[in-house]
């Protein structure tokens, strides 16, 4: 659970909320309580319950259950007793839904599904959890109509759903486990890096050498906090990231390049690329939709806004993503082919290479 992508718009939300991190696991606060001076011993479901709308008992046990709820910064079980000035915290591995998640009839591209995961490759333009500006139409609405009819998924059961994260305009394989047991087998290889997640992206320019190790710290941009951004990797500012890449295909202006995560930062192949002097093509956060490198002439300007027409979003795509099954131990690998409008966009370049020789 430690691979936090999100959206630009979650990533509004997320700037002002309170983040937490807990055996390496970044956690947000959704709820704040400090009990008073002569607050009586209390089990901490009950001291929850009578301070939090529409949440029942059960809701707040399996968040306990779920390390959600904290004492004094630490987690809880449903029948500790709160004592005077605790603070107790209701923490989770998303941003705060503003409003209850809705299920929506929104088409799922299903890769694989059994009774303990799902592994689904996401369209670019989906953003994955509800948040700040996009309140519905999410992933999450998708996947509450798709379990709908299964009794044991709850959209929002913290011990369920969603094992990691990607930008609302990155294309691409996440898993979701559909047990608690899947969730936390699953988030702690994440967590171990055990995982294997390969990405595609189209870059401006040809970073060299063509294969290396990026290694930086991440953190928010002091300057925007919309924006990502590295920092020495023996400082303070930051969490460690590291990304390993290869060019795999060379054009004129730009390069194709496998990237393989080896942590999960927010915006870590967007902002590694950028630090490298590549940002993605067409990536409007980190500059790169605009004409970084070739001529000046008109018939190129025309060519490159063809080109972003093309793919209207920055050139991402989650393309492998392997894992050992939560339930059996068995090694799962699964591939997502490459998104039409990536492939017109190689294929357009791959062209205009070509006439240049």
């Amino acid at each position: 659970m430690n691979e936090d992508y999100t959206s630009q718009e979650e990533l509004d939300e997320e700037a002002s909320s309170p983040v937490i991190e807990i055996n390496g696991n970044e956690l947000y606060e959704h709820f704040r309580f400090v009990a008073d001076k002569g607050q009586e011993l209390l089990r901490v479901d009950k001291f929850l319950v009578a301070r939090l709308q529409k949440s029942s008992r059960n809701r707040v046990q399996q968040a306990a259950e779920a390390g959600c709820i904290l004492a004094n910064g630490k987690p809880v079980k449903s029948n500790y007793r709160v004592k005077p000035n605790d603070v107790i915290q209701v923490v989770m591995d998303r941003p705060r839904y503003e409003f209850e998640v809705i299920a929506q009839d929104i088409p799922l591209d299903i890769v694989y599904e059994d009774r303990y995961v799902l592994v689904v490759n996401k369209p670019a333009g989906l953003v994955v959890h509800p948040g700040h500006g996009n309140y519905d139409g999410t992933l999450v609405n998708a996947l509450a109509w798709h379990f709908r009819d299964t009794p044991d998924y709850d959209v929002n059961d913290p011990r369920l759903g969603l094992v990691h994260r990607i930008d609302k305009d990155t294309s691409g394989l996440l898993v979701v486990a559909k047990t608690p047991d899947a969730k936390t087998n699953l988030g702690r290889q994440f967590f171990n890096k055990t995982t294997k997640r390969e990405y595609v992206a189209v870059l401006w320019g040809t970073p060299e050498p063509p294969e290396g190790t990026v290694s930086t710290n991440i953190g928010r941009s002091p300057k925007d906090r919309l924006q990502m951004t590295t920092f020495p990797l023996d400082g303070p500012e930051g969490k460690r990231a590291v990304t390993h890449y290869k060019v795999m295909e060379q054009f004129a202006h730009v390069s194709v390049v496998k990237c393989v995560l080896e942590t999960g930062r927010t915006h870590q192949i967007r902002v590694h690329m950028k630090h490298l002097g590549h940002p993605l093509f067409n990536d409007a956060r980190y500059g790169g939709d605009k004409a970084l490198r070739g001529v000046n002439s008109s018939s190129y300007q025309a060519f490159v806004k063809n080109c972003f027409e093309l793919c209207p979003r920055q050139a991402l795509h989650a393309r492998t993503l392997g894992f050992k099954h939560p339930e059996t131990g068995e090694e799962m690998f699964f591939t997502a082919p490459l998104p039409s409008d990536m492939e017109l966009l190689i294929d357009r370049w791959r062209t205009y290479t070509a006439g240049l020789k």
